[in-house]
């Protein structure tokens, strides 16, 4: 049996949604916090919703032998709110990076960012934001060595009040730098 490597596709089926619900579902159970703010039962409820094409995508990370999901990740557009927007341009949002346990170490996490940047610059972004809690210090540590930068908060966020957390950015096209 030959090594297996690891697919990035995007999630189209039916069965791919259902395993990008599992996945946030596995995310958001490993938070530890309330993400009713953010309508996520309803959101994964009504998958692909704001993450589809062409202005989102969700993409899947599979092993290429046992076609096993090894995490998922989206992409949504984002309208920056006049008070919190800092730079020009179109943005769009990365939510529920997600890797299993069982895959870490391979590259996914990395694998699915690279991705999801080349599918929101083919989509003319010119930046992309995301939030993280910052105990989730490998997160912070893969986005921030994927050239992404600190930035202040994008938007309300009623996490704050009980912990904190990090808000990126990553440049993308030429109004976005």
């Amino acid at each position: 049996m030959g090594t297996s490597t690891v697919i990035i596709r995007p999630a189209t089926t039916a069965e791919d949604l259902v395993a990008v619900a599992k996945g946030f579902q596995t995310f958001a159970d490993g938070l530890g916090v309330d993400l009713s703010f953010q309508n996520f039962a309803a959101e994964v409820a009504g998958l692909p919703g704001k993450y589809a094409s062409p202005t989102g995508a969700l993409l899947i990370a599979v092993d290429s032998i046992t076609d096993e999901v090894l995490g998922c990740v989206g992409l949504r557009p984002i309208e920056i709110a006049p008070e919190y927007k800092t730079t020009p341009g179109r943005h769009c949002e990365v939510k529920r990076l997600f890797v299993y346990p069982e895959a870490r170490g391979r590259s996914v996490g990395r694998l699915l960012v690279r991705e999801l940047v080349r599918i929101a610059q083919a989509q003319g972004y010119d930046g992309m934001v995301l939030d993280t809690l910052a105990r989730l210090v490998p997160a912070v540590r893969l986005y921030r060595s994927e050239g992404f930068v600190e930035i202040a908060r994008y938007y309300f966020n009623s996490i704050e009040k009980d912990e904190p957390v990090v808000y990126l950015r990553l440049p993308l096209g030429p109004s976005g730098a």
